[in-house]
């Protein structure tokens, strides 16, 4: 085990120390808008009672990569197979910078290797949530306030 603040993590990531998960890559980024624990506290205790929605990450395989979609993304299907009996897969041709610029509304982890990840958000978080910050792991720009 190692404890580590949320973008130590993210560091450790993009220079392949560790490997995290997209959903937990997410998570890390939207922690990344807090600078302290008690921060962290006051905000969840305020907003647990607002509700939440049941998340499915939806893949799209492009060309050179992958897109994870999440719901309020343009690209997000309105009927996603939440149990997987349907077998559907989402696929392009497209490279995903195409489908970046082509793109307006945007709610999704960006693969391009395991280590390689971007968040991409522009909507209007539910229920008070908080958006995670848009880092990108083969940048160096990550604006995080901790």
């Amino acid at each position: 085990l190692q404890w580590s603040s949320p973008l130590e993590a993210i560091e450790q990531l993009k220079s392949q120390e560790i490997w995290v998960p997209p959903p937990q890559f997410y998570e890390l980024c939207r922690l990344c808008n807090f600078s302290s624990l008690r921060e962290l506290h006051q905000f969840s205790s305020a907003r647990a009672l607002e509700g939440c929605e049941r998340w499915l990450p939806v893949m799209l395989t492009a060309s050179d990569g992958y897109v994870q979609l999440l719901p309020g993304d343009e690209l997000y299907p309105d009927d996603p197979d939440y149990t997987g009996e349907k077998n559907e897969m989402m696929s392009t041709d497209k490279k995903v910078e195409d489908l970046m610029k082509e793109g307006s509304v945007f709610h999704r982890i960006v693969i391009k290797t395991l280590n390689n990840l971007a968040v991409y958000v522009n909507i209007q978080a539910k229920y008070k949530h908080i958006n995670p910050l848009m880092i990108n792991t083969d940048c160096s720009d990550c604006n995080s306030r901790l």
